[in-house]
């Protein structure tokens, strides 16, 4: 087994481990790396708040369903298991409150970082409304961007094939297994967008569908774009979970108007009256975005950043790992490639400088005013 191996296999045992979800994985990765508490004796994990379940499971010498995970990443070269450690995991993804300890993607996982605008709506949008979802996504991808979506019926497969035959990229966020494509009509749309981006889930390749798994995976849709499209949406629906979401995450709303009449309308239009842009052209998107996209997608800095870097920042490349979300120390060091010991002493002389600041999780960087 490779270094790689072991480190992924690490960290997919601490993820299928019973009843640890996205708050405790984010508790114990605080604590210490995946490689690290799989080490620990049963003191030490218990003293970490680990049932005896959960510790007879992390002390297991095998585990079916990582070997398996591990299988079908080899399976094919279009298959990746992207943890949060990976140099390549979606920065904006990882800023979000909860983030994905663990992505199964198939298609090109580079596709996740690249600037994105989100588009979802009903499942039972109107004609005019499936017709917007494809003509913005149409012109979406024609201004270099990557349309996401959840590859639902109506507007979101809509908004994926719009892309596709404008010949630009799409991202199809899933509530299933990679294994298991849901809803079935869609299986043949699943893998043109696999050809022309990805398909994305946090969820073991052969999970089922389940009721509860597509509001979570709403979350992985709004962390991954800039902004998100919401094109019709009825009062109670996924669509306005997402844009909950990418509220929460500081995300850009925008939401094109419908008839009072249209029951399908009616989620959008309170989106609006709440706040949410009101969007009548793909114009309106662009001219919102672009300088956002530019700031928190780029991986090129401004004239100003260079400057900082350049004068002022001691150690950029620690510097570039930290967000506005807490960042563990394990997480940085990983992704530095470096000791924890010399991370914390660059992380040290970054607090001191005002440019991070320490916060319980991690740190963070700090406005500079």
């Amino acid at each position: 087994m490779t270094i790689s191996e072991v480190h992924l296999s690490a960290w997919l045992t601490l993820c299928f481990c019973p009843r640890v979800g996205g708050k405790v994985m984010t508790r114990l990765r605080a604590i210490d790396s995946p490689e690290n508490i799989l080490n620990y004796n049963t003191d030490q994990l218990t003293a970490l708040g680990l049932s005896s379940t959960q510790i007879r499971y992390l002390q297991c010498s095998q585990h079916k369903d990582v070997n398996k995970c591990l299988e079908w990443q080899e399976k094919s070269d279009t298959h990746t298991i992207l943890p949060l450690s990976s140099p390549i995991y979606p920065k904006l993804l990882s800023e979000i409150s909860a983030p994905p300890p663990i992505l199964f993607i198939k298609g090109d996982p580079l596709t996740l970082s690249e600037p994105q605008v989100a588009i979802v709506g009903s499942r039972n949008a109107s004609l005019e409304g499936l017709d917007c979802a494809k003509q913005f996504a149409h012109s979406i991808v024609q201004h270099n961007y990557v349309v996401t979506s959840g590859l639902a019926l109506g507007v979101d497969g809509y908004a994926h094939h719009g892309a596709i035959e404008a010949k630009g990229k799409t991202i199809a966020v899933l509530g299933s297994g990679l294994d298991n494509i849901y809803p079935a009509k869609h299986r043949s749309l699943a893998h043109r967008v696999i050809e022309n981006g990805a398909l994305v889930s946090e969820f073991r390749p052969d999970a089922p569908p389940r009721a509860d798994n597509f509001p979570r995976r709403n979350r992985i849709i709004s962390g991954l774009s800039t902004g998100v499209l919401v094109v019709e949406a009825a009062e109670r629906s996924g669509s306005l979970i997402t844009a909950r979401y990418a509220n929460e995450q500081g995300r850009e709303v925008f939401a094109l108007p419908g008839s009072i009449q249209n029951p399908t309308a009616k989620g959008s239009n309170g989106l609006i009256k709440a706040g949410a842009k009101l969007v009548s052209s793909p114009e309106d998107i662009f001219d919102e975005i672009g300088a956002l996209t530019e700031c928190a997608i780029s991986h090129q800095p401004s004239l100003f950043e260079q400057e900082v870097i350049t004068e002022q920042l001691p150690f950029p490349e620690v510097f570039a790992t930290v967000g506005s979300e807490a960042t563990p120390v394990d997480i940085i060091a990983e992704r530095c490639q470096m000791p924890v010991h010399e991370i914390m002493m660059q992380l040290l002389e970054l607090e001191l400088q005002g440019f991070i600041a320490a916060v319980p999780g991690g740190y963070i960087k700090k406005r500079r005013g």
